[in-house]
């Protein structure tokens, strides 16, 4: 059922481009739109993990000069039944992460430093696991093909706003006239957010779902979401700002709009989230709240019921 409704949403989402491209200048400027969308999804298929990573400046890290996440990764990876994928560092102060790559042979995982000094190894764990299950699912081309066709929209919102400014309100092409320019240009990106994050919610819970059972114990993941989204949402993170479309892509929403499950946020409501983590955890038998590297003082996370920890993880 995921896979048909987020199908259908990309074709929404095409769909949407070609609409904005006949309001701004009818028949011609439509195909060229729909032609510009397809050679974007070709491109972000072959290049999706270059592009995103560019985008925000991730650099590529091994054993050796990443021993403790390479590590982490290529353990999960193993229990997933997954190729190891590339690993990648962001130098950023925001705790988030992020997969990327158009199947499990080409994927790639990123942290941001602000997470890997936020988190303990078990909750790392749970993050990085549900990266992976985002790999497993092949939601990262769903992803990043989305991010691309946003960035299309966008652009074309943007011709929408020099045309209404500078064409005149004689543009013979469009049926609208200067009106469609305009509409385009208010209600165009506000459309494409509404697809893209409808996508986004679709697949969080089941990759929340999915990384609970790779690490082991849900509730790594659960103690790591809560931190992460305090974290979030008091720290800037200026390449996700410059990159909106790309918000949908990381674990919690980089841009500081996730307030409640509504119809504008990126990411399902974090509490909800973590409590259907505790719930897998209680179906599953297994506990144990990770141990913090450093103080965040009282958190939602305090609440996650504690039993013995299982799991390679576990100390």
């Amino acid at each position: 059922m995921n896979t048909l409704r987020t199908g259908m949403l990309m074709a929404a989402m095409t769909a949407l481009l070609g609409v904005c491209g006949y309001l701004i200048g009818g028949q011609t400027i439509m195909l060229i739109a729909l032609a510009f969308a397809g050679v974007s999804n070709i491109i972000a298929f072959w290049n999706a993990d270059k592009i995103v990573l560019r985008m925000h400046n991730a650099r590529e890290v091994d054993a050796q000069s990443a021993p403790g996440l390479y590590r982490t990764v290529a353990d999960l990876a193993r229990r997933a039944d997954l190729p190891m994928p590339k690993v990648y560092i962001i130098d950023t102060d925001q705790p988030n992460a992020f997969a990327t790559g158009r199947n499990p042979e080409n994927a790639a995982v990123a942290a941001t430093t602000g997470l890997m000094r936020l988190l303990s190894q078990e909750e790392l764990a749970g993050v990085m696991a549900h990266e992976l299950a985002h790999v497993k699912n092949r939601d990262t081309l769903t992803m990043t093909v989305t991010a691309t066709i946003a960035g299309a929209i966008s652009a074309l919102a943007n011709m929408a706003m020099f045309a209404s400014l500078f064409g005149g309100s004689d543009n013979r092409n469009s049926p609208f006239g200067a009106l469609g320019a305009i509409l385009v240009m208010f209600l165009g990106p506000m459309a494409a957010a509404l697809v893209q994050m409808a996508i986004s919610r679709t697949r969080e819970y089941s990759a929340d779902r999915m990384g609970g059972e790779i690490c082991g114990n849900p509730l790594w993941l659960a103690s790591a979401l809560d931190k992460l989204q305090a974290g979030a949402s008091r720290i800037d993170y200026a390449a996700a700002e410059r990159n909106p479309a790309t918000a949908h892509m990381f674990i919690v929403n980089p841009l500081h709009a996730n307030k409640m499950d509504g119809l504008f946020t990126t990411h399902p409501k974090t509490e909800n989230r973590i409590a259907a983590l505790v719930e897998q955890a209680q179906e599953m038998g297994v506990g144990g709240r990770p141990r913090a590297r450093t103080a965040t003082g009282p958190s939602r996370a305090s609440r996650i019921p504690v039993t013995k920890p299982r799991g390679p993880w576990s100390r």
